[in-house]
């Protein structure tokens, strides 16, 4: 009876990637990194109370330059108006991004957020804790690679 080979798992994120390349597409965003990375795109406290919902470009007109597209966003009631009066910061924040004027305008659709709240940065582990699982990597000889693994365990153990 033959042995079965070795077993190559891929990431999730490997294969499911062109089903999320897709969708966003379908939605104006020729990358999902503008949603992916909102939080550092926006700044934190317009990405709380916001999210990108797709990017519509204007029709190309024959023997016209490329007009800019129209960022749309979904906010949160009351943060819309806040949002709106520092609409040309977060203009010139999202074309920094794409490292051209992709974006010309925003669209505002007040509506609840579709994600959750995530769950706070934990708490770093206990330095006592690091260190005594940092003992018992003697074996990894880099200095980096230890401390990181110290914390990690440290990290598992506490939940």
């Amino acid at each position: 009876m033959a042995k079965p080979g070795p077993i190559s798992a891929k990431p999730l994120s490997v294969l499911l990637s062109d089903v999320f390349s897709d969708a966003y597409a379908k939605q104006g965003f020729a990358a999902r990194e503008l949603v992916t990375r909102w939080a550092e795109i926006a700044g934190p406290e317009i990405a709380r109370h916001s999210e990108p919902l797709k990017i519509q470009w204007p029709r190309p007109v024959e023997g016209q330059p490329q007009e800019p597209a129209t960022l749309v966003l979904r906010v949160e009631g009351p943060a819309a108006l806040e949002i709106q009066h520092a609409s040309n910061t977060l203009l010139e924040r999202v074309n920094r991004f794409f490292g051209w004027s992709a974006v010309g305008r925003l669209a505002l659709r007040q509506a609840p957020l579709s994600r959750r709240e995530r769950p706070g940065v934990p708490d770093a582990p206990d330095p006592k804790s690091v260190a005594k699982v940092a003992e018992t990597l003697s074996a990894v000889e880099d200095e980096e690679l230890r401390a990181a693994l110290a914390r990690l365990g440290a990290s598992i153990k506490r939940n």
